[in-house]
C-alpha cells in the first residue's frame, strides 16, 4: 500500500472536517488513505455515534472513483419487504405498487462507490445477492430475470459484533470475509483522550454563530468530568449535549453541576455489554472507581483555589496539582502563581500520598460523610457494593 505522511492525514482530516488528533483516530485515518487507491472492499467497524460516515466518503474522494457516483444507504433504515427493491431495483409489475421499472441503489451507483451502512440488519437472502454482486459483479432486478453487471465499490459499516453474528448465523460468514477484505476501526469517543475537549470546542462554535448566543464557558471541573464521562453515544452524544448547553447555559460559565444535568445519571457502556455473565471484570470496575478518584480530588483542588482566592491572598504563583490529575488542554497555557506564605491547609498535605493511601482516604472520607452506610457510601463513589466492602475490608476500614 502507498505511503502515507502526517501532512496527508491532515490534509483529509481538514477536507471532512474531522477534529482529533489521537493515536487510534490517526490510524484510522490513515488506514483509509492507504486503501484508498486499492479497490478492495472495506469494512468498517465502530460503535454508533463514533463517526463512522467519514471514512466511506474519505476513501471514495481518495480513490479513483472520486468523480463517479457516490450513495450512501443505511440498511437498517429499510424494512425488509423493500430492501431487496432498494437496491437492485424491480421491474414494471413485480409486486403490488410497481407501477413502473426502477433502477436500484447498485446500478445507479455504477462506476462508483456505495456506502452500506448498518450492513449487519441485511435479511440473509438480501445478504445472498450481496455476495454474487461482490464476486461477479452481477445482480438481478426483482421481478427480472435478466443478469445486469455493475462495476461497483462496496464500503460496508456496523457497530456489530460481526464474529458474533456469524456465530448467531445472523450474518452469512462468506460474506462477512468479502466484505472485510479490509478493516477500519474507529474509536469510541472515551478513548480518544483530549479530542473530546476539542470536539467540544468545535460544537460549542459553531453552535454560537448558529443560534447567535454567547461562546460556551467551561470550568475547570466541567472539562474534567467532559474527560472522565463514558459517552456511550459517543461524539453524536458530545454534539447533542453542547448543543443543549449552547441554548440554555450560555449566560455564564458552566460548571460540574450544571453540566451534569444533560448527562444520564446512570451510563451504559457498551464494551462492556458482549461481555458473558458475571464478568464484569474487577479491572473494570476499578477503573471506573479510579476516574472518580481522579475527579473528587480534582473537583477539591478547584474548591480549594476559589477559597484561598476569595480570602485575598496575594499571589504570583499557584501550587501545581498533582500529577495524577487530568492536564488541561494543550493549548490553554497553565497559569502559575506564587504565595508568599503556603496556606496550612496545604502544607498539611504536601507530603505526596500514594494512589492507595489516597483511594482509602476518600472511601473513609465518603464513609464519614455517609455515617458509615456503605450502600450510601457506594453510589456517592459511582462504585459497586461489593467492590466497596473488598476495599474497606483490604484498608482496614471496617
Amino acid at each position: 500500500m502507498n505511503r502515507i505522511t502526517p501532512a496527508d492525514i491532515q490534509a483529509a482530516k481538514q477536507r471532512l472536517g474531522i477534529v482529533g488528533a489521537s493515536p487510534a483516530l490517526m490510524e484510522a485515518v490513515g488506514r483509509a488513505l492507504r486503501v484508498a487507491p486499492i479497490d478492495l472492499s472495506v469494512l468498517i467497524i465502530g460503535e454508533s455515534g463514533s463517526g463512522k460516515e467519514f471514512f466511506p466518503k474519505l476513501i471514495h474522494m481518495a480513490g479513483a472513483r472520486k468523480h463517479s457516483p457516490y450513495i450512501a444507504v443505511n440498511c437498517g433504515a429499510i424494512p425488509e419487504g423493500t430492501i431487496d427493491s432498494e437496491l437492485f431495483g424491480h421491474e414494471k409489475g413485480a409486486f403490488t405498487g410497481a407501477v413502473a421499472s426502477r433502477k436500484g441503489y447498485f446500478e445507479e451507483a455504477d462506476g462508483g462507490t456505495i456506502f452500506l451502512d448498518e450492513v449487519a440488519e441485511l435479511p440473509l437472502t438480501t445478504q445472498a445477492r450481496l455476495l454474487r454482486v461482490l464476486e461477479t459483479g452481477e445482480f438481478i432486478k426483482v421481478g427480472s430475470s435478466t443478469v445486469q453487471k455493475t462495476n461497483i465499490r462496496v464500503v460496508a459499516a456496523t457497530n456489530v459484533d460481526m464474529s458474533k453474528a456469524v456465530a448467531e448465523g445472523r450474518f452469512r460468514e462468506d460474506l462477512f470475509y468479502r466484505l472485510s477484505t479490509v478493516q477500519i476501526n474507529v474509536p469510541p469517543l472515551r478513548e480518544r483522550g483530549n479530542d473530546i475537549t476539542l470536539l467540544a470546542r468545535k460544537f460549542a462554535a459553531d453552535f454560537a454563530e448558529k443560534y447567535s448566543t454567547p461562546e460556551l464557558e467551561l470550568t475547570n471541573s466541567a472539562r474534567s468530568l467532559l474527560q472522565v464521562y463514558r459517552w456511550p453515544g459517543n461524539v453524536r452524544q458530545l454534539k447533542n449535549v453542547i448543543e443543549q448547553l449552547a441554548l440554555f447555559e450560555a449566560d455564564g460559565p458552566v460548571t460540574r453541576e450544571r453540566l451534569e444535568q444533560y448527562l444520564p445519571a446512570t451510563v451504559y457502556t457498551p464494551a462492556l455489554a458482549s461481555s458473558p455473565a458475571g464478568a464484569d471484570s474487577a479491572y473494570n470496575r476499578e477503573r471506573d472507581m479510579l476516574f472518580n478518584l481522579i475527579f473528587s480530588l480534582r473537583s477539591e483542588v478547584d474548591d480549594l483555589r476559589s477559597r484561598i482566592e476569595a480570602q485575598g491572598l496575594t499571589a504570583e504563583r499557584k501550587p501545581q496539582a498533582p500529577a495524577l490529575l487530568l492536564s488541561e488542554p494543550a493549548d490553554e497555557p497553565a497559569q502559575f502563581t506564587t504565595f508568599t506564605e503556603a496556606p496550612a491547609a496545604l502544607t498539611a498535605t504536601a507530603t505526596p500520598r500514594s494512589l492507595e493511601e489516597t483511594e482509602r482516604e476518600m472511601i473513609r472520607e465518603s464513609l464519614e460523610r455517609n455515617g458509615g452506610r456503605r450502600k450510601a457510601t457506594a453510589l456517592e463513589l459511582n462504585i459497586s457494593e461489593r467492590t466497596l466492602y473488598r476495599k474497606i475490608r483490604e484498608y482496614g476500614l471496617d
